[in-house]
Order: C-alpha cells, then sequence, then structure tokens
C-alpha cells in the first residue's frame, strides 16, 4: 500500500497502478479528501496577492466546491449518460480517485509571484484536467480515454458555467 504522498505523486504522474489502488481502496477517500484541501488552500494562498485573506478564503471555498460539482457531474455523466458496458462505479471511487487528481493543484501555492504566477496556475489547472481524465478512465472502467477526455470536459464546461453564475463571472469584458 502506498503512502500519502506517494499516491499524490502517482495520481499527478498517471500512475496506473496507484490510481487503481487509490480507486479500490475504501479507506482512502479521507486522504482524497486531504489532497483536495491541500490544493484548496495552495490555491488560496496563491490569491492572497490579488485580495487578502478575502480572497484567500474564497479561494479555498471555490477549489473545494469547484471539485465536488466537478466529480459529481462526471459521476453523474460518466454512469448515467455515457457508461460503457463494463463502467460500474459509485460515488466513493470516484472521489478517491478524482480527489488525488486535485495533486498538481498544490502548484497554485505560487500563483502569488509576479510575472511567472498566473503561468504556474494554468499549467497547474490543465495538469488537474490530464490528471481527472486518468482518474475517471479508471474509476469509471473506461476502455477509451476519449470518452473520459469527453465526460472530464463536459463535467468542467458545466462546473465553469455554474460558477460563473454564482459569482457573476464574466470572460468579456
Amino acid at each position: 500500500m502506498s503512502g500519502f504522498a506517494e499516491r499524490m505523486v502517482g495520481a499527478a504522474t498517471l500512475d496506473d497502478h496507484i490510481i487503481e489502488e487509490i480507486e479500490h481502496d475504501t479507506q482512502g477517500t479521507g486522504q482524497a479528501l486531504g489532497v483536495v484541501l491541500l490544493a484548496a488552500v495552495a490555491a488560496g494562498v496563491g490569491m492572497w496577492s490579488y485580495g487578502g485573506l478575502g480572497m484567500l478564503l474564497s479561494g479555498m471555498i471555490a477549489a473545494v466546491l469547484g471539485w465536488a460539482i466537478w466529480a459529481g457531474m462526471v459521476w453523474l455523466i460518466g454512469t448515467k449518460l455515457m457508461p460503457e458496458p463494463q463502467t460500474q462505479s459509485n460515488w466513493s471511487e470516484l472521489a478517491r480517485t478524482t480527489g488525488f487528481a486535485q495533486a498538481p493543484g498544490v502548484l497554485r501555492l505560487f500563483g502569488f509571484i509576479p510575472l511567472v504566477g498566473g503561468l504556474v496556475v494554468l499549467v497547474a489547472n490543465l495538469w488537474m484536467v490530464v490528471s481527472m481524465i486518468a482518474a475517471v478512465r479508471h474509476a469509471l472502467d473506461y476502455t477509451s480515454t476519449w470518452r473520459a477526455v469527453v465526460v472530464v470536459l463536459i463535467g468542467w464546461l458545466v462546473n465553469a458555467l455554474l460558477f460563473a453564475g454564482l459569482t457573476g463571472f464574466s470572460w468579456g469584458a
């Protein structure tokens, strides 16, 4: 059985063995939540310089809620709308694998660094999407990585639209 740090690294490096171990370890849900919270704290700290304590707290809350909504949407889409014949999963398996898929989000801690912070956050966010794809492929027993890509991206889009609706955020001018 791998340790917490090894699982974080394994999930971030898309290690199939580690992701399968996480999926099947019913005692690992707390660890997965720990990864989500670490990534949330890192996101909050990375946003600190943009608005102090308020931005720290909102960054942390947004990261945790974002993961929960994204994982929920992925579970719903992946098991109800787009399952493969062998797809068998429950919320706990998906929560564990997608929770550990948030491991690259720890890099968002460096979001406050002038000139490069935004790039670091962008890379961390893209890396988390790739980690989510691997996590979903395993948790939903997909043979097609492309199906996992579609499910993750649809879930991300719904999550982004919900975030924009709830916060009034606009990508336009």
